[in-house]
């Protein structure tokens, strides 16, 4: 008889959640993790099993509120499988309505953070991935002056610098 321990209880978890990624990559084409807001900072969505699925990066996006942030996924899921193609710095106006979104390379020393159920499919860590960057309706990205208060800390980006390195922000790109 197997002894019941926190290690095993843990395993056991890990291998169900993996084993519902995989059936919602094979019903959806992807599946999508949502962890809610707490106390340490906004709550995000992520994607798994695009680049299994697809050959397409994976995707994160923080401080969507639900479900706007798995519809957003989604729609990137969807459109990057049918072979769209997304430039880091550039907007896109076609995914919400008069709200436009970039793209931006994640730094591997977050996916840990940002992708940790990820592991469980890619247990090197072995994959790319994009962030979905979103401005408030008023077309503010976080790393601008007039942002609200608290928007660069509720929506970090997550590269090396912490801030835009496809574009210079107030150039011409976001």
């Amino acid at each position: 008889m197997i002894a019941v321990t926190p290690e095993t209880v843990a395993d056991e978890q890990d291998h169900q959640l993996r084993e519902w990624i995989v059936a919602q990559a094979e019903e959806r084409g992807n599946a999508v993790i949502t962890v809610p807001p707490d106390d340490h900072g906004a709550g995000y969505a992520f994607t798994v099993c695009a680049w299994a699925m697809h050959g397409v990066p994976e995707a994160v996006v923080v401080g969507l509120p639900e479900p706007l942030g798995s519809v957003l996924l989604d729609a990137y899921v969807d459109r990057a499988a049918a072979g769209e193609q997304f430039e880091f710095g550039t907007l896109y106006d076609d995914f919400f309505n008069d709200v436009p979104v970039t793209f931006e390379k994640v730094a591997r020393g977050h996916y840990p953070e940002f992708f940790g159920s990820a592991f469980l499919v890619y247990p090197d860590g072995d994959f790319p991935a994009v962030q979905i960057i979103v401005p408030t309706p008023e077309r503010q990205w976080p790393w601008d002056a007039g942002a609200p208060e608290g928007f660069a800390a509720w929506q970090p980006i997550l590269t090396v610098s912490g801030l835009p390195e496809s574009w210079t922000p107030g150039g011409e790109s976001p």
